[in-house]
């Protein structure tokens, strides 16, 4: 059993198996009563069960499927109510490697409704509480695909928007007691590649790095306070780089008239 003192609450959407089950292994470790999001509510119910034993912690959840409009404002609904959330991760996420022509245009609208749409309203739901008592995180797990397309534009849009909407956020939260994170995974082995018609086992497996490894490496950079965390990447002068050319040629981009280049 844990004798950390409590955190607070901690929810985590994509519970059930995964990076989202070691977040919610580890956040009871450190302290965090927990609500567990997912759509399979016997794994959610096996999990709680564990994590109550293991830590002596609070355990709740919620089977909510989050391509759904009415489950996404029930759980929008509950975790609004909640003034013990200090902590949300929006792990929640479906993937798929399809080409745009050929894509199955509901699979295509359920997954921006789970990796843009719940995500957006969850953390719009609980961030009010948070400023207002002037104290917890938000992180939001997106992928290195944010920044490739090969996996196809569908997913690549949906973390594109992840990475942007929490670079935002951290500006908004500046200066508060209220950290925000985005995660950018690399290949994870978990069940989300099968699901999302994917063999893991087709990648070379050094860039193939286990959940657990993951978490914790994403929650050392929570801890260190950082804004973008890549567990992967070995070189962090690398990330301040990319970011720093991504503004200067931001910079470039306004003028009074058009380029000379555009005039004949």
């Amino acid at each position: 059993m844990s004798g950390q003192a409590n955190k607070g609450t901690a929810v985590v959407t994509g519970a059930s198996s995964g990076i989202g089950a070691v977040y919610a292994d580890r956040l009871a470790g450190q302290g965090y009563d927990l609500v567990l999001v997912a759509r399979r509510a016997d794994r959610l119910e096996e999990l709680a069960e564990k994590l109550r034993y293991a830590y002596d912690r609070k355990v709740s959840f919620i089977a909510a499927d989050l391509s759904d409009d009415d489950d996404v404002r029930r759980v929008e609904r509950m975790i609004s109510a909640d003034d013990s959330v200090t902590l949300l991760v929006n792990n929640a996420g479906l993937g798929g490697q399809q080409v745009v022509a050929t894509a199955d245009a509901d699979a295509a609208e359920r997954m921006i409704k789970v990796n843009v749409i719940a995500l957006t309203r969850l953390t719009r739901a609980v961030l009010p509480g948070l400023l207002a008592r002037n104290r917890g995180a938000i992180v939001n797990i997106a992928s290195v695909l944010a920044y490739e397309t090969s996996f196809g534009g569908i997913y690549s849009g949906t973390k594109a928007y992840v990475v942007n909407f929490t670079e935002a956020l951290q500006r908004e939260v500046a200066g508060t007691g209220v950290k925000v994170q985005v995660v950018l995974p690399g290949a994870t082995r978990t069940d989300f590649w099968e699901l999302a018609g994917s063999d893991i086992d087709q990648l070379p497996k050094e860039i193939v790095m286990s959940a657990d490894d993951m978490v914790d490496a994403a929650l050392v950079g929570l801890a260190r306070g950082e804004a973008v965390t890549v567990p992967a990447l070995a070189d962090a002068g690398k990330l301040d780089t990319f970011l720093g050319a991504r503004q200067a040629f931001y910079g470039s981009l306004h003028a009074d008239k058009p380029a000379a280049r555009y005039v004949g």
